[in-house]
C-alpha cells in the first residue's frame, strides 16, 4: 500500500495500516491512499489526516489609546482543535459586558474591547488560549497615548 500527501509526504507499507510517527501539525491535509496485488486493479481512496495541537499565539500586541477613546487589544492563536480564549487583567479573570469590557471571539482571534477607555484600564493584560491539547498565554499593555499630534 502507497500513501501519498499534497504537500509531497509518501508512505509506503507492506501492511493494511500506516503508521505515521512524529507527526507535525504541516502533515494535515488529504492524502491519497492506493492498495494495489497482482489480481486486480490498484484501488485508491483519500482520506483526511488532522492533526491535533495545542494552541501557540501568532500575534498578540500592545496597543496605545488616549482617555475617552475605544481600544482594542488582540490576540490570535492557531490551535486544533480551535482555542477557547480568557483574558485576565492581574489575576481577575475579565467577563464580557462587565466593566465596560467586550470580548469578541471569531475563529482564531480574540479581541478585547474598551468602550470608552480610562486611567485605569490601562496596565498589563493576559491572553489565555487553550484547547484540549495545551494552554498558552501572552502579556499585552494597554498604554496612554495623547490625543493630539505634534506632527
Amino acid at each position: 500500500m502507497s500513501v501519498a500527501g499534497a504537500v509531497g509526504h509518501k508512505f509506503v507499507t507492506e501492511g493494511e495500516y500506516v503508521d505515521m510517527t512524529a507527526i507535525t501539525k504541516e502533515q494535515s491535509g488529504s492524502y491519497e491512499c492506493i492498495s494495489s496485488n497482482d489480481i486486480s486493479a490498484p484501488d485508491v481512496k483519500t482520506v483526511k489526516v488532522t492533526v491535533n495541537y495545542a494552541p501557540f499565539i501568532s500575534k498578540a500586541g500592545s496597543t496605545g489609546t488616549p482617555v475617552g477613546q475605544k481600544g482594542v487589544l488582540q490576540c490570535e492563536a492557531s490551535a486544533v482543535p480551535g482555542a477557547d480564549f480568557e483574558w485576565y487583567k492581574e489575576d481577575r479573570r475579565l467577563l464580557n459586558g462587565l466593566n465596560g469590557v467586550k470580548i469578541e471571539n471569531q475563529g482564531k482571534q480574540s479581541m478585547l474591547m474598551f468602550l470608552n477607555v480610562s486611567e485605569e484600564d490601562y496596565g498589563n493584560y493576559t491572553c489565555v488560549a487553550m484547547n484540549t491539547m495545551g494552554i498558552t498565554n501572552a502579556s499585552i499593555i494597554l498604554y496612554g497615548k495623547t490625543a493630539y499630534c505634534y506632527c
